[in-house]
């Protein structure tokens, strides 16, 4: 009997946030979705850059993420930009909103997988924006880091 084979299951990241944000706090929450989105993100036809979470009413609402329609819907296809609720317990929106007024941050999705479960999560960050002056420092402590381990590298074979 063969083994058993795990399904590859596309896992969806958002790298510009790694450039532009110091991530504070991560989150995993549900998202409501369609099922022709749901095909759409399997085949990995998702962008989450620009996208972003805001806190309406006593729900959180992920806007600006871009689910391509899948090519087979016809009629039944989705709005790729359309706002998608999240799905989060009571007590953790109320947490997240005083985080978000009080330090000044922003929610952004880092990325969208499949658990274990195969049920869509949509990895949360609790963001704050880098200035210029961060960012250049992010670079140079980066790029000493990969100088010391080329350094080690060499230092290795020889």
């Amino acid at each position: 009997m063969p083994p058993a084979t795990e399904k590859h299951t596309p896992r969806i990241v958002n790298r510009k946030v790694y450039r532009d944000y110091t991530v504070l706090e991560r989150f995993e929450t549900g998202i409501v979705l369609l099922g022709t989105e749901v095909k759409s993100i399997r085949a990995g036809h998702a962008d989450l850059t620009g996208g972003y979470a805001v806190v309406e009413g006593d729900a959180v609402v992920l806007r600006d993420i871009h689910i391509k329609p899948f090519e087979f819907g016809h009629q039944f296809n989705h709005e790729p930009r359309r706002p998608r609720r999240l799905l989060l317990h009571k007590h953790e929106i109320k947490r997240l909103v005083g985080k978000v007024t009080l330090k000044g941050c922003t929610l952004i999705p880092l990325a969208l997988y499949f658990n274990r479960r195969d049920k869509i999560k949509v990895e949360l960050g609790l963001c704050l924006g880098k200035h210029t002056i961060d960012k250049r420092e992010t670079m140079r402590r980066k790029t000493a880091d990969r100088e010391a381990e080329r350094a080690m590298a060499m230092r290795r074979k020889s």
